[in-house]
């Protein structure tokens, strides 16, 4: 190998190990920005009013951007309810309202927080949930028919309605969209595991996500 193949080479393993240098520095900024990121954002994610199911002092928090008239949010539910059954102590989730179905989410979001002042929040969810291609059918009018299946989870209907007419469910729903345009929310189901955003729509990856700060925890 003569003087200038010799220096060709060194030349392209400097430019090669800069590369390498640059994507390595750029990867771990990007991490570092993602942090932040989701630090930042745990002040918004979780708010005094949200419903929570699990411990409240649970280590780690499913935060669910979720809408009960959401056909995604429905399917996704069952994986979300072994999830809590399989930390009972360890993993809390923390429901923010996205109304993206409009009246038939604002109704669904009326009778969710008056089962919650009943002390009935998961059993209407539940009910609702089940019966949600019925009452939140696209092709059907048939909104009026979700306070018939929150009864079946239930629900005592007359103070219910009392609830929903105080309005209180409007006011969260207020609050809460505030929070899903500054977090960027664009679709139901988002999840966001300690602040960390679900990458994809996969329970097993949302359960990987789980495990990972369980055990990061313990």
């Amino acid at each position: 190998m003569n003087r200038r193949t010799n220096i060709v080479f060194i030349t392209a393993v400097v430019a090669i190990a800069a590369f390498a240098s640059a994507v390595f520095l750029y990867q771990r900024h990007e991490r570092e920005r993602a942090f932040e990121q989701a630090q930042a954002q745990l002040g918004i994610l979780v708010r005094d009013h949200s419903p929570i199911m699990g411990p409240e002092r649970a280590p780690v928090t499913i935060v669910e951007f979720f809408d009960p008239a959401c056909e995604a949010c429905r399917a996704f539910y069952p994986y979300v309810k072994q999830i809590l059954a399989a930390y009972p102590k360890d993993v809390r989730l923390v429901i923010r309202y996205t109304p993206f179905h409009r009246e038939a989410s604002v109704v669904g979001v009326q009778i969710l927080e008056a089962a919650r002042d009943q002390g009935r929040y998961q059993h209407v969810m539940e009910a609702l949930l089940e019966a949600q291609p019925v009452w939140a059918s696209h092709s059907v009018n048939a909104i009026g028919r979700a306070w018939e299946y929150a009864r079946a989870g239930g629900l005592d209907i007359e103070r219910a309605r009392a609830h929903a007419a105080a309005g209180s469910a409007e006011r969260m729903l207020e609050k809460d969209m505030v929070d899903v345009k500054a977090v960027g929310v664009r679709a139901t189901p988002t999840f966001f595991v300690n602040g960390k955003l679900l990458p994809s729509p996969d329970p097993r990856v949302l359960l990987d996500m789980v495990k990972a700060e369980v055990e990061n925890k313990r």
